[in-house]
């Protein structure tokens, strides 16, 4: 069995208190039972804001430049992942199509080496 991540993209303003409701918690803890059923989630996160992220560089001279905010300048960041175990990747792809779903945002699936 391979290891799929499958991250949730939210915009950069997403803010949860008013675009999540109970019936997108209801879809994600459905989909999160339904994993678990089957076997194959083997960790799931939520990520706070990229705002609140803190990047570190490391510089030519062997130092570590540490700046707020995010790595990657960009509208859009992940939101949160599963970490799945997967038979192959149209498994991990049909499990990914659940997830666009039940959290309402685009998702990215990839294969861990």
């Amino acid at each position: 069995m391979t290891q799929y991540l499958v991250a949730i993209h939210h915009p950069a303003d997403y803010d949860p208190s008013t675009m999540e409701d109970e019936a997108m918690h209801a879809d994600i803890d459905g989909l999160n039972d339904e994993m678990k059923a089957a076997g194959i989630r083997i960790f799931v996160g939520g990520m706070h804001a990229a705002s609140t992220a803190t990047s570190l560089r490391p510089q030519p001279n062997g130092d570590v430049l540490v700046t707020n905010g995010p790595f990657l300048k960009t509208t859009d960041y992940v939101g949160g992942f599963w970490v799945l175990e997967c038979a192959d990747k149209e498994e991990a792809l049909t499990w990914g199509r659940k997830a666009a779903i039940a959290c309402r945002a685009p998702v990215e699936v990839r294969q861990f080496h």
